[in-house]
């Protein structure tokens, strides 16, 4: 089955697509529409039909359209007769291409009389079917597909109407019946995008992914998980996890946000300003390394993606760097945030230093205790470190402290969430941010051993960034298995650990459903890990779906394997990692890897931070 992408209104946006290589791109001519196209055609590959859009437009302008744009299609979207369609026909001698195809669409609502397709079998290719609605298309709904059980003709069609990723397995389903016989193409356009003309491509892309995946894998019994949606949708959910569950006075700044996130990141100023700040100022790309001496002592091939090499030590200013030219371009000028083992204040306290903004960072008294150093560093940053009390007075308190100063300041304050936790669109908006860790990894490993794909993927789980990062554009790549680490603590049975994934249940945490632990009337219990980063009582909702579909394997690791694993990786590669980092490395203990498994951990800080805690703890 062949793809057809439809809607293209932006230049760059042109260029990403099609380096997705779809079958088909199409461009509406007609002036009506929100996606009126009204510029010029990047160089796109020779294997992708450039396809006009018309409606009821005059024979004469489409000649001139296809010669301008050297259209391999043209789709007539209107009232066009048989005879129109033959005069077209006709007229293809005169072109550049004289093989041009000619797609003829007919709406559909609950019901259609195939007999009007007769008269013009013989002088289209091909047939497409949309929805009936208020406009020529992109109504963004489906029709009643078994209408098609009823189809006559033996020329091929195009299925089109509100196609998204969420109808997946509605595709499946179609393509097992009668109608699919001759269905040629599936066209998809408003589902996928930003704005009008503005296309996601990274939903396409899984999509793409998910429709090859199930066409060479026909009717398999693992299908079903692999075909899963891992991408929030477009309410904010992961499966039933996420939401927006906020006070009435923070409805105004989480929805600005959300009504922008998406638009302001697609914006090619944007794009532009974020990447060279990674480059220029983090020091992107991080290296993926490859662990010789950890990889003999487990008998796998184990690589290590350097994240500990970022500006300011960690992952996090992958994400700060972002959410800071979001805050500018929304006009905020004051930033607050939460942070646990001080990365992600000392990151938010950077990047507030390189934009000339307010910073308040909360942060949970025993965690200022025991991360001195980066308390220290935030403040030299000019960051004003404001202690949480209540409670574990750690970092779930304060992001409850953080989130009271939003409440109280709604209008000039942006809060700079470190994880992929909290109110949509901030689990989606840090992922995307953190993503660059997976598409680095994907063409480093290209260079290094020849091919994209791992065999595995892993990092370790508080709320989860770094993790969410890591796993982003493997989330749809069903050869490569996630794994996820937690903080045991001293413990999953002992009353003190941060092991949500054993210990949690659904329930609302700081803005969004998730897995939570909690006492059976609802109260959070206080989690404990060794790493300040990793006791958080949840986890964002993109890995508590991944966690109830099976998607990813979590494993729990206590405070001895996590520091003994710290302390190997010191001895045996010359890197100290983080404490967080260091739960990651200890699974190579708890599971046996095939000698030729490819194994990339994500290294996502390095060990600076620690070093009173390794100190005591090793009594060094």
């Amino acid at each position: 089955m062949k793809l057809k992408i439809c809607g293209m209104k932006y230049q760059e946006n042109m260029t990403e697509v099609a380096a997705l290589q779809p079958d088909y791109l199409g461009f509406i001519f007609y002036d009506k529409s929100s996606r009126n196209f009204d510029t010029s055609i990047p160089e796109i590959s020779n294997s992708i039909k450039k396809t006009g859009v018309f409606v009821n437009e005059d024979l004469e302008v489409v000649i001139e359209k296809i010669k301008t744009f050297n259209l391999q299609a043209v789709q007539l979207h209107g009232e066009e007769s048989p005879e129109y369609c033959n005069d077209l026909k006709n007229r293809q001698a005169e072109l550049v291409s004289a093989s041009l195809e000619i797609i003829k669409v007919f709406s559909i609502k609950n019901e259609f009389n195939f007999e009007v397709l007769k008269p013009y079998e013989a002088v289209c290719d091909y047939f497409l079917f949309d929805t009936k609605g208020k406009h020529p298309g992109g109504n963004g709904y489906t029709f009643d597909w078994n209408v098609l059980n009823n189809y006559s003709s033996t020329k091929p069609f195009f299925l089109s109407g509100g196609i998204g990723f969420d109808e997946i397995e509605a595709v499946k389903k179609f393509q097992q019946s009668m109608a699919s016989k001759y269905c040629y193409a599936l066209d998809v356009n408003s589902k996928f995008e930003i704005e009008p003309g503005l296309k996601n491509i990274e939903l396409l892309k899984d999509f793409k992914t998910n429709l090859f995946f199930h066409a060479n894998h026909g009717t398999d019994s693992n299908l079903n998980k692999h075909m899963e949606n891992y991408n929030v949708n477009e309410k904010g959910y992961y499966g039933e996890f996420g939401g927006a569950f906020i006070p009435e006075m923070l409805y105004p700044n989480v929805e600005e946000l959300r009504q922008n996130y998406l638009k302001v990141m697609a914006e090619p100023d944007f794009k532009k300003e974020f990447d060279q700040l990674l480059k220029d100022y983090v020091g992107r790309p991080s290296p993926l390394y490859f662990a010789k001496r950890l990889s003999e002592k487990y008998n796998t091939k184990i690589y290590l993606k350097r994240e500990d090499l970022n500006h300011t030590g960690a992952h996090k200013i992958n994400n700060t760097i972002g959410q800071i030219l979001m805050a500018k371009r929304l006009g905020k000028t004051r930033i607050i945030a939460e942070t646990g083992a001080g990365q992600h204040g000392v990151a938010t306290a950077t990047v507030c230093a390189l934009m000339g903004l307010e910073c308040i960072v909360y942060m949970g008294e025993i965690d200022i205790a025991r991360q001195a150093p980066n308390v220290a560093r935030m403040k030299m940053l000019g960051a004003t470190v404001v202690p949480a009390l209540s409670g574990s007075r750690t970092l779930k308190d304060a992001t409850n402290e953080a989130i009271r100063d939003w409440i109280n300041n709604p209008v000039n304050t942006h809060y700079i969430i470190g994880s992929a936790i909290g109110p949509h669109p901030y689990p989606d908006m840090v992922t995307r941010f953190q993503s660059v860790i997976s598409e680095e990894i994907k063409w480093q490993l290209k260079e290094q051993i020849g091919r994209e794909n791992p065999d595995y993927v892993v990092a370790c789980i508080g709320g989860g960034s770094n993790a969410a990062g890591t796993y982003y554009h493997y989330l749809h790549e069903p050869d490569v298995k996630i794994i996820a680490v937690e903080a045991a603590g001293l413990g999953v049975d002992s009353g003190e650990s941060a092991a949500t994934s054993v210990l949690g249940h659904e329930g609302v945490i700081h803005g969004c459903k998730t897995l939570l632990m909690q006492t059976k009337d609802g109260q959070i219990t206080e989690p404990y890990s060794i790493s300040a980063g990793l006791d958080y009582p949840g986890v964002g909702p993109m890995h508590a779906h991944l966690c109830k579909t099976g998607r990813a394997e979590f494993m729990s690791i206590t405070d001895d394997q996590a520091m003994t694993a710290g302390l190997d990786l010191c001895k045996l590669e010359g890197i100290i990692p983080a404490i967080e980092s260091s739960h990651a490395l200890a699974i190579f203990e708890e599971k046996t890897f095939k000698p030729d498994d490819v194994v990339v951990v994500s290294l996502s800080g390095r060990g600076d931070k620690d070093l009173q805690n390794y100190i005591e703890y090793f009594k060094i």
